[in-house]
């Protein structure tokens, strides 16, 4: 991978692009909290030379995603949420089922997949196995198949640890200062003064010059992320499908829309490798088409919001195709742009277009289920927001507990439908812990229930897990001096709530230590 630019523009954008592995085109649920995931870690003051173990490289990637989880930018859609899952664990089974994926590997790093709100088609990873997607990136791609090829890439240069073996080149650097780079570089982005002022800084020059991949690692990542790709079921004309868009894209657009294409251009030799692999490997019928027509509808519309983008949505989407997908695709992004402006009349029509084409694929009808309640939700028609979700309602998808959560808080007060959502928010937290989004309806639902001192607990958990323990804290001691209000709590509350906020201060008095030693 040719690194040629230190940074990919806009938000997320002052990332150095070595770093993060980052591959642009041609990942929510059960995220673990940032406490856990220290656990026999070595101090992030200790220096990265020599030898970067893969506990330094995960704690790296906490760091780092602490501070991305709490840009406007990350983009936690239950929806896209779940469909990206539906492409990255089969990806991680096949990667562990061809011995790609190690043991310890396999145990310590976070493989997480996560959504950026951007229009950029691009794709990058992290140290310690976060990867990012742009929403471009889906909105631009024609199959599940070829977005699953930039993820079995992502995948690989991970599991082939190419962000260790290329940071082992720094010398006495620690990963406090790594890790306060990329944040500061986060920060610059809303300041072009600051940015240039990093972009011209001899250390993140010097950083960047550490961390460039060689065009060996990018054919590495290109031959493992065929046979993972091919292993997980996906087509294997992905890859060489993908790298053709981006080929032709290259020609007709230069606008910086395909931040790949300035770094890391492909080349002649990788577009005839993937297209060799293509010829001689088994076919494999690509499949979900109808499920990623609504899926980029989507992506199109979440990935820019501002009212004259979603207007020029409605204008172009044409369903004069006789394919499916693409008229699937059209009446999808109008029926979802119109409910943004809230044109019913326009959202309607398009649904009505939309449910024929989506009938008989159950992948496809989910995932409209979801946006047609979405839809009856923003009107604040509760009763048919249900109505929509009662095919999916129990499928066991953060998707179908997240929208019932929110339909439920639609409903009165200590409604039956609030009461049921309670408790079932309880169960999902108690087993996907770092769900922030959960944790933040949970405490909306205590709040609606009369149960302010529940709710204040459930709000400190959501800022925890987004890594921002001083607020988690903040909470917990509102939460203490609530607690001694009469009626607001008992003595097994209160001991509980000290408890919580003894171990946040534990770890917030181990940080400022490890962060004092850098």
């Amino acid at each position: 991978m040719h690194l040629k630019h230190a940074f990919v523009r806009r938000r997320f954008a002052w990332i150095p692009l070595a770093l993060c592995v980052a591959l642009t085109l041609p990942a929510a649920p059960g995220l673990t909290p940032p406490a856990q995931a220290q656990n026999n870690l070595p101090a992030l003051g200790d220096s990265v030379s020599g030898e970067f173990g893969v506990g330094a490289e995960r704690q790296l990637g906490d760091r780092i995603m602490e501070q991305v989880r709490r840009d406007p930018q990350y983009h936690d859609d239950p929806v896209l949420g779940d469909y990206l899952q539906s492409l990255w664990q089969p990806l991680l089974s096949a990667a562990r089922a061809r011995g790609e994926l190690s043991s310890e590997l396999d145990d310590r790093f976070a493989w997480q997949a996560f959504l950026v709100r951007d229009r950029t088609v691009n794709a990058f990873a992290l140290p310690g196995g976060f990867v990012g997607v742009h929403l471009g990136l889906i909105a631009t791609t024609a199959s599940r198949d070829e977005i699953a090829s930039v993820l079995a890439h992502e995948l690989s240069h991970v599991t082939q640890r190419h962000i260790a073996r290329s940071l082992v080149k720094s010398k006495q650097q620690s990963l406090v200062a790594l890790a306060s780079m990329i944040v500061g570089m986060l920060a610059a982005a809303r300041s072009p003064e600051a940015a240039n002022a990093l972009i011209t800084g001899g250390q993140a020059v010097a950083l960047q010059g550490q961390l460039n991949f060689s065009r060996d690692m990018e054919r590495e990542a290109d031959r493992i992320g065929f046979g993972v790709l091919e292993q997980a079921g996906f087509s294997p004309a992905g890859m060489a499908s993908m790298f053709e868009r981006l080929q032709q894209s290259s020609r007709l657009n230069d606008s910086g829309a395909y931040p790949y294409l300035r770094t890391h251009p492909l080349t002649g030799e990788r577009i005839g490798e993937a297209r060799a692999r293509s010829a001689v490997a088994a076919i494999t019928p690509s499949r979900g088409g109808l499920e990623h027509a609504l899926m980029q509808a989507r992506a199109r519309v979440q990935m820019d919001t501002r009212p004259d983008v979603l207007r020029e949505w409605i204008r172009q989407a044409d369903p004069a195709s006789d394919k499916p997908a693409e008229r699937l695709l059209a009446e999808a992004t109008k029926a979802q742009a119109a409910t943004l402006l809230r044109d019913w009349a326009t959202a309607d029509a398009a649904f009505a277009r939309a449910e024929p084409l989506a009938k008989g694929d159950s992948r496809a009808s989910r995932g409209l289920a979801f946006v047609r309640a979405e839809s009856w939700l923003a009107r604040g028609d509760t009763g048919r927001a249900e109505a929509a979700l009662a095919a999916v309602r129990g499928d066991g998808s953060r998707a179908s507990e997240l929208m019932s959560a929110r339909v439920a808080l639609a409903s009165p007060a200590n409604s039956p439908a609030l009461r049921r959502a309670t408790e079932e928010l309880q169960t999902w937290v108690a087993m996907h812990g770092a769900d922030t989004q959960a944790w933040e309806l949970l405490a909306a639902a205590w709040e609606r229930s009369g149960k302010p001192l529940r709710a204040v607990q459930a709000q400190a958990e959501a800022r925890y897990t987004v890594g921002d323990l001083q607020g988690a804290m903040d909470r917990l001691k509102s939460a203490q001096k609530l607690a001694r209000e009469p009626g607001q709590g008992d003595f097994i509350e209160a001991s509980v709530i000290d408890a919580r906020l003894r171990q946040l201060q534990a770890q917030w008095r181990q940080r400022v230590k490890e962060e004092a030693g850098s």
